[in-house]
């Protein structure tokens, strides 16, 4: 096999392509991963990873605002906006010599420059206006028998609310502002535009969320959502939901936003705009239109394993379409290695791929909300618990909250979970395990949880379900 031919050849070097690299080297795979623009894809360097940077500054201030709650002392509290966006950049530049590092130690070729699949088995790399890392081949004609799309997806634009970098900002914009404004409307309530709110309200904007839908957090549980709304306004937040922004009128150093909540419009002026409606997969510009393959809605068609209508062409990750979730891309790159490789691993279940929005508070979720349970015609129980009833909690100060938990009454089958609350994005994935193991009431109920955690109240929750919850 010559330099320039590869068993698999991964298009783009996101959490799903570089995951889907190393398995497929381990796998004993000649390997090859391209990029053109940064190791670690959108999520290392412009999303998950600099976006919790972010907001872990924000909470570490809004706590040291909140000292005397405590019987702690903190006068003089202030933040530097741009000593805060550089630690974010650190992190994210860490993580991202991260990956050239283990690209070379699973000994994954990378190949810098933009690729376009010519045919099946094969693609043409040009030139990337950035630079590539050391050892990186460059433009020139590759092959491979197995061609992977992992370009990941973009902010999606609507007419109307197109982004200039200096009012009006996508989520790259809003990770590294020069300064705070002073107020800030973010359009869309998905956990993009909920994260960027939460962050930018704790350091001090005046912030407006304006929603489309009837529900603030759409894909969340209606009752978690409630509260969560609740909580949001209870802060200063000011949340506008089947509403939206119709015109935008740009001035010198800010925005007229008109705002529609179908019985009556308002001008509003704010200093920056956040557009958070969603994002569309890459999938311009990678020959795909030419060989056939299907698309729909701005994705890339697939099966449960990544394959594509077009033999030996596969997709992963965002361009692959919902749930656009680094995690789910990297467990689909995993399925769509193994499968190529013949291993029979089991297909892609989205319902077991958990959701977190890391705002004040957390929410996190897996599964079936209770409207959809309901809508699949189930009989269900359900089961609730309070973080008003969890001393940890207590003793956290972080006693607003709550676990919600949804079975099947016939079965006792798990079928989804709901969480608000601190630290509810690091307790979600004991019920998605549950969930895996096909795990009933009976085994959470008989499994000991630690005393004092938070988790206590994921078995609370489950007692509640079935009559017998002891603390509330």
């Amino acid at each position: 096999m010559s330099d320039t031919s590869f068993d698999i050849i991964i298009i783009g070097s996101g959490p799903g392509g570089y995951v889907a690299a190393i398995r497929a080297a381990q796998l004993g795979l000649k390997t090859a991963i391209v990029e053109k623009s940064y190791l670690g894809g959108i999520c290392l360097n412009w999303g998950c990873i600099p976006t919790k940077a972010l907001l872990r500054s924000a909470e570490i201030y809004h706590t040291m605002q909140h000292a005397k709650d405590f019987g702690l002392s903190a006068d003089n509290i202030s933040y530097d906006p741009k000593a805060v966006v550089q630690r974010s950049r650190g992190v994210s530049k860490r993580l991202n010599d991260g990956v050239g590092f283990l690209m070379k130690k699973n000994k994954v070729q990378i190949i810098w420059g933009a690729a376009t699949i010519d045919a099946p088995g094969k693609i043409t790399v040009k030139a990337s206006k950035a630079e590539g890392p050391k050892g990186a081949l460059g433009e020139g004609s590759y092959q491979a028998k197995h061609i992977i799309v992992a370009t990941g997806a973009r902010p999606r634009v609507l007419p109307g609310l197109e982004p200039d970098k200096k009012l009006v900002w996508t989520y790259f914009e809003a990770m590294v502002p020069e300064a705070i404004p002073k107020s800030l409307l973010v359009v869309g309530s998905g956990a993009i535009g909920i994260e960027f709110a939460s962050f930018f309200h704790t350091m001090g904007s005046k912030v407006t969320v304006v929603e489309v839908l009837p529900q603030v957090l759409p894909v969340e549980d209606a009752e978690i959502a409630g509260l969560a709304r609740k909580r949001f306004e209870k802060q200063g937040i000011k949340i506008l939901t089947g509403t939206k922004v119709s015109k935008l009128e740009k001035k010198a150093d800010s925005v007229i936003a008109t705002i529609d909540d179908g019985k009556k419009t308002e001008a509003v002026e704010f200093d920056r705009v956040i557009s958070a409606v969603g994002v569309v997969g890459n999938i311009e510009n990678l020959g795909l239109e030419k060989l056939g393959v299907k698309t729909e809605r701005g994705c890339v068609v697939i099966d449960g394993y990544g394959k594509t209508n077009v033999p030996g062409i596969y997709a992963i990750g965002d361009v692959a379409g919902p749930p656009m979730l680094a995690h789910k891309a990297e467990h689909e790159g995993v399925i769509c290695v193994e499968a190529i490789k013949g291993l029979d691993p089991h297909p892609m279940n989205k319902q077991m791929i958990p959701g977190c929005t890391y705002c004040n508070p957390q929410i996190a979720s897996v599964g079936l909300t209770e409207a959809k349970a309901k809508e699949g015609g189930r009989e269900i129980r359900v089961g609730r618990f309070p973080f008003a009833g969890n001393g940890k909690a207590i003793a956290l100060g972080e006693d607003q909250g709550l676990v919600k938990v949804i079975f099947d009454k016939a079965t006792g089958q798990l079928l989804g979970a709901h969480m608000i609350g601190a630290e509810v994005t690091e307790l979600i994935q004991g019920y998605v395990v549950a969930m895996n193991l096909e795990t009933t009431e009976a085994e959470l109920m008989h499994t000991i949880f630690p005393h004092p955690t938070l988790s206590e109240m994921m078995k609370e929750a489950v007692l509640d379900a079935y009559g017998q919850v002891l603390n509330a």
